[in-house]
């Protein structure tokens, strides 16, 4: 049976109606947030599966006609998800998965549809909302509910799900979800925000979080199905017993080798002894395959506790690092001659390789997705090669997390990029991973801003990134500065942190357990600050500010303005003009050709022009500004003759301007015949008088010339008839 219940959240109304569609899934919801329609449903299978691992599902589904959209391309249907569409099932999956039991083994997925969109209520935050509430009335286990918002400051207020005029005006876009407890997933983008200013964001969008919660109480209490009881993936505790009086000495010993790669060496060693030493133990028994999965589980589990008792109760790190204690650092730049700029940063055993190249405004992104934006000017690609970890794997297009840790990249420096205005060419970074142990976004990040400030590209200051780890063992934690690759597998938080000398332009939060405090929160941001300041000044000694000059191999630029209303007659019929433009003054055969010349013609009447060679770019100018150039009437020209008639001759001022000068215009005295003063190419220079009502343009000869001087008999005459007038 239908029923509906309505919220009204900050005088915007939250509704939501079950019973009537999607019955057959185990939980269903369709939540209305304003015109943002989301259908959230969750579905969850019979049978245990036989992965060592809980496997939870969750997806984001755009659909274009939710905005009034055809899909782009030949297809005409939704292909795989964009990126934003990726990038949102993560913001939906990090603070619902750690609301499961991780020993679950049957499959669970979440699917949300993106109906319709009201670009002023977020349909991410909507989906968050509906995939908790979904879960909350199944009779799947799910410890719930959480939910989410979007806290934007304006001036000095802050703002709880801003509409997309007010995000405009925002300094901070701060996506924040959690439980009625507390915080358990962070996402920002913001303009050099205090840690003072972000921390009161967070708990800002917490208590309104809250309220979210208290209405998926209310619902689930009214219309929740009672909750099954799943089988757990459970551990003999014999077979526990065993493994840990086998091994523990052993794992203890190989944690703390400092060499990534040595101590991983020697922590598979110990695995694969401890698997032989108990195959030879259960080698009659018959379910041995069966404990020797859990005894592989059991020495996984030693390895985890032994990293976060020495941690907690010891404060030793497996490196040997104090808590707050960066590994060492170094960067240089200019590793590759041919790129507009490179750079390169490390970290530890994590290394980046990040490039920067500057192409035309023409040259942007277009977005295919749910947005307001259909353009994007400013891109960051992240690459992580199985090299980087010194195995093999899968090559091919980019998985979630490739696409997750660009996109924190791209906010983390996007707010320092100039304006188009400012620096009116597209920009790309990539990073590659060279090397990996722990916090290679963060990584990227450094690299990528060297780059930027390698290439020329004026931002307005550097950006550095960390990440901050937790171990929490009851109320007793410990925050880690600089986390690695085990810390970070075996921590309770991963917490990045990226901004300039003056605040944070970039926040992304992670925890595999239920939240974390207020406390934990200002504490690892005033630690990351810290690091975050050291790491600017190695920064800085590698190269200390944006070169002023782009690299020869970048393209120069020049912009100007014409009249918005001469743009047609540039680019003429069918494109005819400005592909002779571009032919002629690049001196290729091809608009696609390499070495031609790149035009850009905005509406506002701006023209940038791109290449390498700055007289090509000179002579490209010249021939778009004869196009548009107005003739001024009474300014004196020096034209060409085009065409000679009986009643004068044809004057080309500059390409695709000629004017008439009349037979009476030519000359002072009388000519009997044109021929005989000008043929075809003859230089003549001319007085504009303007045009007539057909608008032709006149042209005078005569009135570019000196007057001739007067005879005494004009002169007497002419005083005579004064004499007269007076």
């Amino acid at each position: 049976m239908k029923k509906v219940f309505k919220f009204d959240f900050l005088g915007r109304e939250l509704v939501v109606e079950t019973g009537e569609l999607a019955k057959q899934t185990n939980g269903s919801v369709l939540v209305r947030y304003g015109d943002t329609v989301i259908l959230s449903v969750c579905v969850m299978g019979k049978n245990q599966v036989t992965q060592d691992f809980f496997p939870l599902q969750v997806l984001y589904q755009e659909k274009l006609y939710s905005v009034g959209k055809i899909p782009g391309g030949f297809i005409k249907r939704e292909g795989r998800p964009s990126d934003e569409a990726t990038l949102a099932a993560r913001i939906i999956d990090r603070p619902i998965r750690p609301m499961f039991d991780e020993n679950l083994r049957n499959e669970i997925q979440v699917i949300n549809t993106v109906l319709s969109v009201d670009q002023n209520n977020s349909p991410v935050m909507t989906a968050l909302f509906g995939s908790s509430l979904c879960l909350g009335i199944s009779n799947i286990p799910f410890d719930g509910p959480v939910a989410g918002v979007v806290v934007g400051k304006i001036g000095k207020k802050f703002v709880i799900n801003p509409t997309a005029e007010e995000l405009e005006q925002s300094v901070l876009n701060l996506t924040v979800a959690g439980t009625k407890d507390a915080i358990c997933m962070v996402e920002a983008g913001a303009e050099e925000i205090s840690e003072k200013d972000m921390l009161e964001a967070l708990m800002f969008g917490h208590d309104h979080i809250k309220m979210l919660c208290e209405f998926q109480e209310k619902i689930i209490a009214e219309i929740g199905a009672e909750k099954v009881e799943l089988p757990l993936a459970e551990i003999n505790p014999e077979i526990k017993e065993a493994v840990e009086a086998y091994a523990t000495k052993d794992m203890l010993e190989a944690i703390q080798i400092k060499d990534k790669l040595a101590k991983y060496a020697r922590i598979d060693e110990v695995k694969e002894q401890t698997l032989e030493n108990f195959a030879e133990v259960y080698a009659e028994d018959e379910d041995a395959e069966e404990k020797l999965k859990q005894v592989k589980k059991v020495v996984d589990l030693i390895e985890a506790n032994e990293v976060r008792r020495l941690i907690t109760d010891k404060k030793v790190r497996p490196d040997g690092r104090k808590m707050d204690e960066i590994r060492p650092l170094s960067a240089f730049v200019d590793l590759l001659p041919r790129t507009h700029g490179s750079a390169v940063f490390t970290r530890g055993e994590t290394q980046s390789l990040a490039t920067t190249t500057l192409g035309a405004i023409g040259e942007h992104q277009v977005l295919d997705g749910l947005g307001l934006e259909d353009t994007k000017r400013f891109m960051l690609h992240y690459n992580f090669p199985a090299f980087s970890v010194g195995e093999t794997g899968r090559y091919g297009s980019p998985g979630r997390r490739e696409i997750g840790h660009g996109a924190l990249g791209e906010r983390a420096l996007a707010q320092v990029i100039p304006s188009e205005d400012e620096f009116p060419y597209t920009i790309r970074v990539v990073s590659e991973i060279l090397e990996s142990n722990g916090s290679s976004s963060q990584a990227t990040i450094c690299a990528g801003c060297l780059s930027l400030m390698a290439a020329g590209v004026p931002i307005k200051a550097p950006v550095a990134g960390i990440a901050m780890g937790l171990i929490q063992n009851g109320k007793k934690y410990t925050i880690l500065t600089d986390i690695q690759g085990l810390e970070d597998h075996m921590g309770d938080m991963d917490f990045k942190v990226a901004g300039t000398a003056s605040g944070i332009t970039a926040l992304q939060m992670d925890i595999k357990i239920k939240g974390v405090t207020k406390a934990i929160l200002k504490e690892a941001l005033a630690q990351a600050k810290k690091a975050r300041l050291e790491i600017l000044d190695v920064m800085t000694t590698a190269i200390p500010e944006p070169r002023k000059e782009l690299s020869q191999y970048a393209p120069k630029i020049d912009v100007f303005h014409i009249d918005p209303e001469k743009i047609k007659d540039v680019i003429g019929r069918g494109g005819e003009m400005i592909t002779k433009i571009i032919l002629e003054a690049s001196n290729v055969t091809a608009v696609n050709d390499k070495d031609a010349v790149k035009v850009d013609l905005e509406d506002d009447g701006r023209v940038i022009i791109y290449h390498t060679d700055a007289s090509i770019i000179a002579k490209t100018r010249k021939m778009i500004e004869d196009i548009v150039k107005v003739v001024e009437p009474g300014t004196i020209y020096t034209g060409k003759v085009v065409k000679v008639e009986e009643f004068g001759c044809f004057v080309e001022l500059w390409p695709n301007c000629e004017g008439l000068v009349h037979v009476s215009q030519l000359a002072y005295e009388r000519v009997e015949k044109v021929s005989d003063l000008f043929k075809i190419g003859d230089e003549i220079v001319v007085k504009a008088l303007g045009y007539d009502n057909r608008g032709r343009l006149n042209l005078s000869r005569k009135e570019a010339l000196p007057k001739p001087a007067k005879s005494e008999k004009e002169d007497k005459k002419e005083k005579k008839d004064k004499k007269k007038k007076d």
